[in-house]
């Protein structure tokens, strides 16, 4: 709602408007223009105010009128979020097109949620109960998920009335005694975090059930990784992985300035895809926000800041939420844009001083917490970098490497020898394994980090074997480092290789990855065992087991097959004399 404190445009340069005569505040929304385009304020200069447009300003020229909304961007927070498709700034795209067609024209605008949508409403509070703010008033059924309806942060009093029975978002479900009137919705400012009690060491992993991920470079529950990668490689197919498979209840996709088509396969593929763990579709747990490459550069601040405030809220009801940023590359383009609007200094290839910064705010959002309603929830942060050329020594990709803890690289060069996923377990890393290896030992097995850093060991002799290798061929290697090499052989095509598309393989618990990583080191064992005794490698090599191992993964009896090949492994071995 408007203000009423309205001025004039005396500027206009592509998305960057100057106003005077306006006097807001920063980062007050404001309608500019006759066709009321929706603007936020990033600058302020004397009477002069600079705003960015969030649509096309095409044809708007000075002399317009710009009206002060009084308030900060927000985004609406409630029932109806889940399964929703949005734009940058939280327009419904369905109903839009219901609207408009598939264009849509500028100046259109439709609430966040559904205002007809009546939902079923039940109060976990009573008369009399005193309240503070993110207490949990009730529960309201929704997609896959139990809705928790919370009292906005900052808010505080006791129940003088509450209501069970069907309600829209906009009617009173009970009341407070200082006036507050509780509904289930809320709007919260996106560039403002919401609050929590306090927050948690990183220490529970996601698991992911991608085996290359969760034995070699673990993401923990509220933390940050970086998927670089270019065309082809796998990012929007390993995206959709975690999206399915992680152990996150809440699922927020932002797709943030790539291009028209890759956006319209996510929005084609998310809704047919099943969640495995209820049945039911995985759009169910899953709010998907939409800005493409042709949409006005200035909203893809937005749809960042829109992502991480609904990853919020869902965190506070005290779940697990996982955040796919797509990419942050077009985001940073955005913002160098902007910056040479507004005639900023630029820093290293033309991206502005404070592009570090603003990443930094951005993933300084994540984390496991302890909610103000008592519950633990998290936000995870997977932020995807397209790096032109593939060049990971660009500001951006640099700058995201200081602030994330998990790398995962995807090479072009796997993807070329069709190894999916294409991530390259020499240049990946992941600074939360130590932190990580304390609940590994004690869910897992004790023996989980040996066993991982024995992978890691023997996978990097392998790297500095191949340069030898070009040079002299692999047969000039005594056979100590042959062996070595078809054992780092048998833990890139057997365990590290995974299909997506595979019924059994596109999906490996942590219990299946530790027994098959610890069957190709007790063949690694016995191999040394029988080399020291002088058997020929080739007759090692060519042992049954060895083929049947690598077969293994595609088999619906794998758990009960693994517990039964160390035998057969053993008896194999003694047959060679081991």
């Amino acid at each position: 709602m408007a203000s009423g404190k309205s001025g004039r445009i005396s500027r206009v340069a592509g998305p960057v408007v100057t106003a005077e005569g306006v006097s807001p505040r920063m980062y007050d929304v404001v309608l500019v223009g006759e066709l009321k385009l929706m603007g936020e304020v990033i600058k302020l200069v004397g009477d002069k105010t600079v705003i960015q447009v969030y649509e096309d300003t095409s044809g708007i020229r000075p002399g317009e009128p710009v009206v002060n909304t009084g308030a900060p961007l927000q985004v609406e927070l409630g029932p109806g979020l889940l399964s929703s498709i949005y734009d940058g700034v939280q327009r419904p795209l369905p109903v839009l097109m219901e609207k408009q067609g598939d264009f849509v024209s500028r100046g259109v605008t439709a609430p966040g949620l559904d205002r007809s949508r009546k939902w079923k409403f039940r109060p976990t509070v009573k008369k009399g109960d005193h309240l503070h703010g993110g207490m949990v008033v009730g529960e309201v059924p929704e997609g896959n998920i139990v809705h928790r309806v919370l009292l906005p942060p900052g808010v505080e009093g006791t129940v003088t009335g509450i209501s069970e029975g069907e309600f829209t978002v906009e009617e009173p479900v009970g009341s407070l005694d200082s006036g507050h009137a509780i509904r289930l919705a809320q709007n919260w400012p996106v560039r403002s975090p919401r609050p929590y009690a306090e927050k948690l060491l990183p220490d529970i992993p996601l698991v992911t059930g991608q085996r290359v991920l969760d034995t070699l470079f673990p993401l923990a529950k509220g933390g940050t990784a970086a998927i670089p990668g270019g065309f082809g490689t796998g990012k929007t197919v390993t995206s959709q992985q975690l999206s399915k498979w992680s152990d996150a209840q809440i699922v927020v996709y932002v797709g943030c300035g790539e291009r028209g088509n890759e956006m319209t396969e996510v929005l084609t593929t998310f809704p047919e895809l099943e969640d495995p763990k209820s049945g039911k579709p995985l759009m169910g747990r899953t709010v998907l926000i939409a800005n493409t490459s042709n949409m006005p550069v200035a909203a893809r601040e937005a749809s960042v800041y829109t992502g991480i405030t609904v990853a919020e809220y869902y965190r506070d009801m005290g779940y697990d939420v996982s955040l796919m940023a797509d990419s942050t590359s077009r985001w940073a383009e955005a913002m160098r844009e902007i910056s040479s609007r507004l005639e900023e200094m630029p820093g290293e290839e033309g991206y502005p001083a404070y592009l570090a910064s603003r990443l930094s705010e951005f993933y300084e959002r994540c984390g496991r917490v302890n909610t103000l309603a008592g519950p633990t929830g998290s936000i995870s942060v997977i932020g995807a970098v397209s790096p032109s050329g593939g060049d990971f020594s660009e500001p951006v990709t640099q700058n995201t490497l200081r602030i994330v803890k998990v790398f995962w690289a995807l090479d072009s060069k796997l993807r070329e020898r069709r190894h999916f996923p294409a991530i390259n377990w020499l240049t990946s890393y992941s600074l939360y394994s130590p932190m990580l290896e304390e609940w590994y030992r004690r869910n897992i097995a004790e023996d989980w980090g040996p066993l991982r850093l024995w992978a890691m060991e023997t996978l990097q002799k392998e790297s500095e074997l191949q340069e030898v290798v070009q040079l002299v061929g692999s047969d000039a290697l005594p056979e100590e480092q042959r062996l070595t090499l078809e054992v780092s052989r048998m833990i890139r095509e057997f365990f590290l290789q995974q299909s997506a598309y595979h019924p059994v393989d596109t999906y490996s618990p942590l219990k299946r990855q530790y027994e098959y990583m610890g069957a190709i080191k007790h063949f690694s064992d016995l191999s040394r065992k029988a080399i020291s005794l002088d058997v020929p490698l080739d007759r090692i090599i060519s042992l049954k087991v060895r083929a049947d191992l690598g077969k293994l993964k595609f088999e619906e009896t794998i758990d009960k097959d693994l517990k039964t090949i160390l035998g057969e492994m053993d008896r194999q071995f003694a047959e060679l004399g081991v």
